[in-house]
């Protein structure tokens, strides 16, 4: 049984007791550049903080942004708009505003999620509110290539939650081998009670002659409805490059064996939903139309919900993973145009234009399960830079423009660039807080623009000739105008790269009466230069820079109103360089996306000298976790924290060590 989220944080009331035993810091702790030291006890790591930027996660790299377009496009041009949806040609299907949700590679569970059932991130429930206020709800997949080999089993060494094992890993980006306990899974049904997340989960589809549905049956026990969708199959048409299958693996032996797992699901009395598998979740190497060639849709359409796919727009494999055949790495300079265009979600879809109606006319959805700026983690200063949410707001709207049904970016470990979030590493987690990536920012602006409402229809507009610069979206909810979305993806460089729109509503040739509002509602995503990594902002509002993160948006939040001419039935809306403008045509269409009190959850950030906190003795007495298992433990004399015991012979002291973290929810759930 779960507790209820009430009871949950409402152990934080231990922490107000009197009574005091003071914890001196970890051994570990190091200082990373730019915050202050403490006097930790006897740290036994270097103090040197090089090799913080040496991972991907906090790279250093700053990239310069590009020139101005040759010729530049018009930087006062107009859009004529229909108010009402059923005079538009080219609309979307209905979205939903959770449509870009995440994908959380099933091997970082521990440190993006949580340790286990009760030791909850913090900043990962506050990064979830912030988009399930907004969105009525947050999609989130646990899996990736590690859920291929992932295993659950009865229990682990040590009460360990996940066990990887990378040295038997095959494939060439070391994917390791997981073994997992039902732990993880009473975890995300603790993150459900909390935040309104829902989850897709993945069915290992490695060897199909020994079948592991452990997962789907565990899943629906422990999750119930809040697991949507099981995937079956994670890039099959890789599967033979990987050394997955043999050389030769091809459409018709995955149609044989995804009918295996079909059956043994249907044979499978512990697995009682049915009809809700994602596939086939391709890379590209395969199209779609060769798999529904072999009859994949009409044989196994009653057990499908999602077709799937999965794909980044380039690779940094040959910088990631060199001497491994890929070749020579890229430049990031010299791929960050690429990113900077109208162009790029256009052509990423492109692809898939062919297959989407066939996935419609079956009644399923239709989702891009994983994707990012690159694979192989990313590029160093353009996947973690202003542009990549630019981008990502673009991509977004795209895809749903191009009926798409949702989208979730991944989120990988410390070794990539492209995170949308990222917890500091375990050595600095007492004294750090998490990283947000610009590319989340792109996930708040995609929820606002689409609305809870879950009727809205985009539609790309082409907006001044087509320029690739200037993108725009119109968005109709319950079939009538009520947002744009204008993307600037131009740096201000000698006063020149702002631009504005000059928007009418109906009138002229449309049709339709005058429409234009005498004033507007504008909610701007802005930073310096599309080159930025940290000082970006929503409404004014911003997340903070590298390990600034606690989870929530901070600083007032500024719309603008704009000024209409009814009289002329215009509206002009200036967009600077770089920048996206979030226009609301009335005020239902604002009020009802504005967030109005987003759920927010305590943490604990260490500030004293010594990196102390106090807690009532008898709590220490009375602990019970899961955590220790592999390091020496904090101390309660000053200076001899590296005193020689070893976690092996002490017990695990969850709630310690969740104070000490600073980064996790007091969430002591009874799982049973």
């Amino acid at each position: 049984m779960l507790k209820s989220p009430f009871f949950l944080l409402s152990l934080a009331a231990l922490w107000s007791h009197a009574q005091a035993v003071t914890i001196y810091g970890q051994q570990g702790i190091t200082m990373p550049s730019g915050v202050a030291s403490t006097a930790a006890a006897a740290p036994t790591a270097s103090a040197t903080t090089d090799w913080i930027s040496n991972l991907a996660a906090y790279n250093n790299v700053t990239l310069t942004p590009p020139a101005l377009p040759n010729p530049m496009p018009a930087t006062e041009f107009g859009i004529t708009l229909h108010n009402q949806a059923q005079n538009v040609n080219g609309l979307s299907v209905q979205q939903r505003a959770n449509f870009l949700g995440f994908s959380i590679e099933m091997s970082v569970v521990e440190q993006v999620i949580g340790k286990n059932s009760s030791f909850i991130q913090v900043p990962f429930l506050n990064l979830l509110a912030t988009i399930a206020d907004r969105a009525g709800s947050v999609v989130v997949r646990v899996g990736g290539n590690t859920q291929e080999t992932a295993t659950l089993v009865d229990s682990l060494p040590n009460n360990a939650m996940i066990a990887k094992d990378k040295e038997n890993a095959s494939n060439p980006t070391d994917t390791p081998i997981l073994d997992f306990t039902a732990e993880m899974l009473y975890l995300l049904a603790n993150v459900s009670s909390l935040v309104n997340a829902k989850w897709y989960l993945g069915i290992p589809f490695n060897d199909t002659t020994n079948l592991r549905l452990q997962i789907a049956e565990a899943a629906e026990a422990i999750l119930g409805d809040n697991v949507l969708a099981f995937q079956v199959g994670n890039e099959p048409d890789l599967y033979a490059d990987h050394g997955h299958r043999a050389p030769g693996y091809n459409q018709t032996d995955y149609f044989n064996e995804f009918g295996v797992i079909v059956q043994a699901i249907q044979n499978d009395a512990k697995i009682h939903s049915r009809g809700n598998l994602v596939a086939p979740s391709l890379q590209g190497t395969w199209t779609l139309e060769s798999v529904y060639d072999t009859g994949f849709l009409t044989t196994y359409g009653d057990s499908i919900s999602i077709v799937a796919v999965e794909h980044y727009p380039d690779n940094n494999c040959a910088a990631a993973f060199p001497n491994a055949g890929f070749g020579d790495p890229k430049n990031p300079q010299d791929v960050f145009a690429n990113y900077l265009t109208h162009g790029s979600g256009q052509g990423l879809v492109n692809a898939y234009l062919g297959a989407i109606p066939t996935a419609q006319q079956a009644g399923k959805q239709f989702m891009m399960f994983e994707t990012n700026t690159a694979s192989c983690g990313g590029f160093p200063g353009v996947s973690d830079s202003f542009g990549s949410a630019l981008w990502g707001v673009d991509y977004g709207l795209q895809m749903a423009y191009s009926n798409f049904t949702g989208a979730l970016l991944h989120v990988g470990g410390q070794d990539v660039s492209y995170n949308p979030f990222t917890p500091p590493p375990t050595n600095l987690s007492a004294v750090n807080q998490w990283t947000v990536g610009p590319i989340f920012y792109s996930s708040l602006v995609i929820a606002e623009a689409l609305g809870k409402s879950n009727t809205s229809r985009v539609l790309d507009l082409f907006a001044n000739g087509a320029n690739a610069a200037t993108p725009a979206y119109a968005i109709y909810e319950n079939d009538v105008l009520a947002r744009l979305v204008l993307i600037n993806y131009m740096t201000e460089q000698n006063g020149q790269g702002q631009y504005t729109a000059t928007i009418s509503i109906g009138g002229g040739d449309t049709g339709e009466a005058n429409g234009t509002p005498s004033s507007v509602k504008v909610k701007y995503l802005l930073a310096p230069t599309v080159a930025e990594k940290n000082n970006v902002t929503w409404a004014n509002q911003t997340f903070g820079g590298r390990f600034q993160a606690d989870g929530r948006l901070s600083g007032t939040e500024v719309i603008q109103t704009i000024n209409c001419d009814t009289n002329a039935n215009t509206c002009q809306i200036p967009v600077p360089a770089p920048g996206v403008a979030l226009v609301f045509l009335s005020s239902d269409a604002q009020s009802a996306v504005d967030p109005s009190a987003t759920a927010t959850f305590a943490t604990t950030a260490v500030t004293k000298t010594a990196n102390t906190v106090t807690i009532d003795p008898s709590v220490l007495a009375t602990s019970n976790g899961q955590s220790g298992s592999n390091r020496q433990l904090s101390s309660t004399s000053k200076g001899s924290s590296s005193a020689g015991r070893t976690a092996g012979v002490a017990p695990g002291l969850t709630l310690l060590a969740m104070i000490i973290a600073g980064v996790s929810v007091i969430a002591a759930a009874t799982r049973r």
